[in-house]
């Protein structure tokens, strides 16, 4: 019944799709921040071990299927002279922008902001698989599930943990405490006292999108407990 109605919206919507691609030029032209709540995210990249903790958790909490991945952390290096050698750790995963290309281009609405949240997310029973959220992302992190057949990326755990009142899977589960999440409009969060504390960067934020994981940049040598 789904693969029936997924395949109804699908060739109902093509026209829509041509004419939502044409608009991902614009994407910064409608205020997709309309929620109760705008939950964030940092990574201190200055704590992060990358012993992928996080995304084993990820996995588990969000039945995420083998060969795909809502997150994962991306080593780099190693940097300097032997024996003082190091490296950098990064999160690799939904940035969560306020101005997300992905919600812009999705021709049935399966994609959007949810007004809750503030979360970008994926209503997959919506997804007639076209991909077009795929390409538009310009962090290059969502795909299509295997089991599902509906694109996927990280939501915050919106769906498992947050929904229990828990911290996402992630943030839980790392052992030096690298990640911080929370409202970042109210400023008594723990995520709010973070941000203010030293200068932190988001992925390619001179393109317009407004990410909202934010990223404590790694220094050189160990980590800092």
């Amino acid at each position: 019944m789904d693969n029936v109605r997924r395949q109804f919206i699908k060739g109902g919507t093509a026209l829509v799709a041509a004419t939502s691609l044409y608009l991902l030029h614009d994407a910064g032209a409608k205020d997709q921040t309309v929620g109760q709540h705008r939950y964030a995210m940092l990574h201190d990249e200055t704590k992060c071990i990358g012993c992928n903790a996080c995304s084993e958790a990820c996995r588990a909490t969000n039945q995420v299927p083998e060969g795909v991945a809502r997150l994962r952390i991306e080593r780099t290096g190693p940097y300097g002279e032997f024996p003082h050698q190091y490296y950098h750790f990064s999160r690799v995963s939904c940035q969560q922008c306020e101005q997300a290309p992905c919600v812009n281009v999705c021709p049935t609405g399966a994609s959007y902001v949810d007004p809750e949240t503030g979360i970008v997310t994926v209503n997959s029973w919506k997804c007639v698989g076209c991909q077009y959220c795929i390409a538009a992302c310009p962090y290059h992190i969502r795909f299509i599930n295997p089991v599902t057949h509906a694109a996927d990326k990280c939501d915050f755990c919106r769906e498992s943990n947050l929904r229990e009142g828990k911290s996402p899977a992630c943030v839980a589960a790392c052992p030096t405490r690298a990640l911080t999440f929370g409202d970042i409009d109210d400023p008594n969060s723990a995520i709010v006292a973070a941000l203010n504390q030293q200068p932190v960067y988001r992925a390619k934020e001179d393109i317009g999108t407004h990410p909202k994981l934010f990223r404590i940049r790694a220094k050189a040598g160990g980590i800092t407990l």
